[in-house]
């Protein structure tokens, strides 16, 4: 696998950026020169997308980042949806292969794989709507070059933090097991104790356990997690505020807007205004 490494001593350039959502299940994209880099990020469904090279697929929560090609093409059609970045950078880079031991980001660069799975895919959309946001509302090149190096900057993050906790001890290897299985029963009521029985350890011991890796308690990275997958349906869909309440194991709309809001200092409706011009194509 390739992977991307720029030099971060200034901000990439943003040109277009939005979100695309299949007409139906036979749309395939289309073929296409590609002048400039392509970041895009799967929501739903699976993107089967090449160049003249190589085909990917990419999944729901995964991303791809295809530097210019003079021949982009969809090669299988498929039901998706996905959000989109081209832009490109005056400072030089360089295509590394991933058994390279000197691929890390540091205080000088930015390096990413052309594709993998997202750690936080919620973060991602949020930080894609704000972009759309700001082009729609403000239209200017500066703030758009710098919020589409934040999110190119946190998808490296993101990959890399990810490797890390996917190391094969046993304390890693139980960290990553519960980061999944929090995240696959994000729509029910989570309780320490419930994970704690469930895996068959102490709750003090998870607890240290979150504190160790990431500086915060199991009970509250379980609140954050529910907070970024409802600020993600706010950002991407027109789900009524129960509605995605209700998805991440709220019964009580009430309850959910006064934890959303003791969360991030916003109710959910003023979270979702806060960023509503979003780009959507349907072609």
């Amino acid at each position: 696998m390739n992977i991307y490494k720029f030099t971060a001593a200034t901000p990439f350039t943003h040109n277009i950026a939005g979100k695309f959502e299949a007409p139906n299940a036979e749309w395939m994209h289309l073929t296409r020169q590609l002048l400039d880099f392509e970041l895009i990020v799967v929501t739903e469904g699976v993107l089967y997308i090449a160049d003249q090279n190589k085909r990917f697929t990419i999944n729901k929560g995964e991303y791809l980042l295809m530097k210019p090609t003079d021949n982009q093409h969809g090669y299988k059609s498929s039901n998706c949806s996905f959000y989109w970045i081209h832009f490109y950078t005056s400072m030089p880079y360089e295509t590394i292969d991933s058994s390279s031991k000197n691929i890390e980001p540091d205080s000088i660069s930015i390096t990413i794989p052309e594709q993998g799975v997202l750690e936080s895919s919620e973060r991602i959309i949020v930080l894609m709507k704000q972009l759309q946001d700001s082009d729609r509302r403000y239209g200017m090149n500066s703030l758009n070059n710098f919020i589409t190096s934040t999110i190119l900057s946190e998808i490296s993050a993101q990959y890399f933090i990810h490797s890390k906790y996917t190391i094969s001890d046993n304390g890693n290897q139980l960290f990553n097991d519960i980061m999944d299985y929090i995240n696959w029963h994000i729509c029910e009521n989570l309780k320490v104790s419930d994970i704690a029985e469930y895996f068959g350890y102490n709750e003090k011991y998870l607890s240290t356990l979150f504190s160790k890796n990431i500086g915060t308690s199991l009970k509250q990275y379980i609140l954050q997690a529910k907070m970024d997958h409802a600020k993600a349906e706010l950002s991407d869909t027109n789900h009524s505020i129960s509605q995605i309440g209700y998805n991440i194991g709220y019964n009580d709309p009430h309850n959910f807007t006064n934890a959303f809001k003791k969360v991030t200092g916003l109710t959910p409706s003023d979270f979702r205004e806060s960023y509503s011009k979003r780009k959507l194509y349907y072609k």
